[in-house]
């Protein structure tokens, strides 16, 4: 079934049916709690959650209310825990809408926490994202994959790795026929290598990373780098987070063969952090059309003869078909921005990888399906 139709199946029945039956037991809905109710309504939640009844000993909360809950948090863009029970015990509507009738049914903190925990260790919102993507765009045609990353600062040290001493080289030329063996670059291994492989020699611990904005001033920070493939409409297809250390290109190749089990996309949008003949040609692999911005800084010279080219062009007037393309990876920034300022990206406030990688989860989440429904709009 086309992307449309089934979206807009989704959209009368939440509009239709579920909206006028909820307010006419809640009460009038804001705009806030409508979007949660669209978010749960897509994701279903409670299918992914283990149920507890029937277990002997004391019995656990109910998980799948306190996933809707850690969901209603992305939505509402609550920073805190402690914020977002607080606003379950005056907010009546968003507490029956997550599964608790009582503010004293609401569980404590600990219990927050330590089902959160379990929802990093499960990736139940990664599995939650998959197969939202599996259910909207795994017959559709992309037109362009746009490729980024953004920087998630942690609250906690970085890790500090010891680097092996590297071996005396012999003094003197080698012996005639004799070659010094040359250690593979990551970049290079990776097209030989299998999804789980790269996955696993990708760096996951808190690093130190650095980048240059627009203006080429450096800007650093501790934690980690979410790296995000986005398709036309601003709809997050996978994502990754590494050690901030790790360069954008390095990350390329395994998101690309993610992204490519998800969906069938014709063009790969990338900056110059990616302009590599490697990351060029797994992309034509998978029978895309790499648009990469070219790397100045390989050649002295090639950032002149660029400006000159494209001040000749702007002259005449004429556009390259690549360069008007191009254009749409600005998607996967707004993607980033509307991450970090709308749906929790900026108040990270776990520790470790998994539970970092499983409060993002949830934010996408809600900004996917926010994308979808505004594809009907």
């Amino acid at each position: 079934m086309p992307l449309h139709e089934t979206l807009s199946g989704y959209w009368q029945t939440i509009q239709c049916r579920l909206f006028p039956w909820l307010e006419e037991d809640f009460g009038p809905l804001g705009e806030r709690h409508k979007q949660f109710v669209t978010v749960l309504e897509l994701v279903r939640v409670e299918m992914f959650v283990r149920h507890w009844y029937g277990v002997p000993g004391c019995p656990r909360k109910d998980r799948a209310a306190l996933a809707r809950a850690f969901m209603a948090k992305a939505v509402f863009n609550i920073p805190l825990t402690n914020m977002l029970i607080e606003r379950l015990g005056v907010d009546k509507t968003l507490r029956r809408l997550c599964g608790w009738e009582r503010p004293g049914a609401v569980p404590s903190e600990a219990t927050f926490s330590r089902a959160f925990a379990e929802f990093a260790k499960s990736a139940l919102p990664n599995r939650l994202h998959e197969v939202l993507i599996a259910r909207t765009h795994e017959n559709r045609l992309v037109g362009h994959i746009s490729r980024d990353s953004t920087a998630i600062k942690a609250r906690e040290k970085p890790l500090k790795i010891a680097t092996p001493e590297k071996k005396k080289r012999k003094r003197g030329r080698p012996r005639k026929g004799e070659e010094s063996p040359k250690e593979r670059r990551r970049l290079e291994r990776q097209p030989g290598m299998s999804l789980p492989a790269m996955l696993a020699d990708l760096p996951r611990h808190c690093a130190v990373g650095t980048k240059r904005d627009a203006k080429g001033y450096k800007t650093s920070w501790i934690g980690y780098k979410l790296h995000l493939d986005v398709a036309d409409g601003g709809i997050p297809i996978s994502c990754l987070l590494t050690s901030a250390s790790l360069h954008d290109s390095q990350a390329a190749i395994p998101l690309a063969t993610i992204t490519a089990a998800r969906t069938r996309s014709l063009y790969d949008l990338m900056d110059s952090a990616y302009d590599a003949p490697e990351i060029r040609g797994h992309s034509r692999s998978l029978g895309h059309v790499p648009i990469i911005d070219v790397n100045p800084r390989s050649k002295p010279d090639l950032k002149q003869e660029l400006a000159d080219e494209a001040r000749r062009r702007k002259r005449a007037g004429y556009r390259l078909a690549e360069d008007v393309r191009y254009n749409e990876r600005s998607t996967v920034e707004r993607a980033n921005g509307r991450l970090k300022d709308d749906f929790g990206g900026k108040f990270v406030r776990v520790r470790g990888h998994d539970k970092i990688m499983c409060h993002l989860m949830f934010g996408v989440l809600a900004l996917t399906v926010e994308q979808l429904m505004r594809l009907l709009m």
